[in-house]
């Protein structure tokens, strides 16, 4: 969760666990969602299945908030 709340502060959004937004950064927030997505790959048959849900859930979201943000100006 911490890792998400670095990508969207990177996107540009506010963090919704402390509610600041943060400058945005797009290479910083691909560097994140890449991360992420290793850590998913990496510890891929070791996690809960709720962990599993969060994770693919967060990963999901920060994808398209990206490429949303990739398609803005600015």
């Amino acid at each position: 969760m911490m890792l998400g709340g670095s990508a969207l502060m990177a996107l540009g959004e506010a963090d919704p666990t402390t509610g600041q937004r943060g400058q945005r950064d797009l290479p910083m927030a691909a560097e994140v969602i890449d991360l992420l997505a290793l850590l998913r790959e990496k510890t891929d048959g070791r996690r809960s299945a709720e962990e599993t849900q969060v994770l693919d859930e967060l990963l999901y979201d920060l994808q398209l908030r990206y490429v949303s943000a990739t398609k803005r100006p600015g």
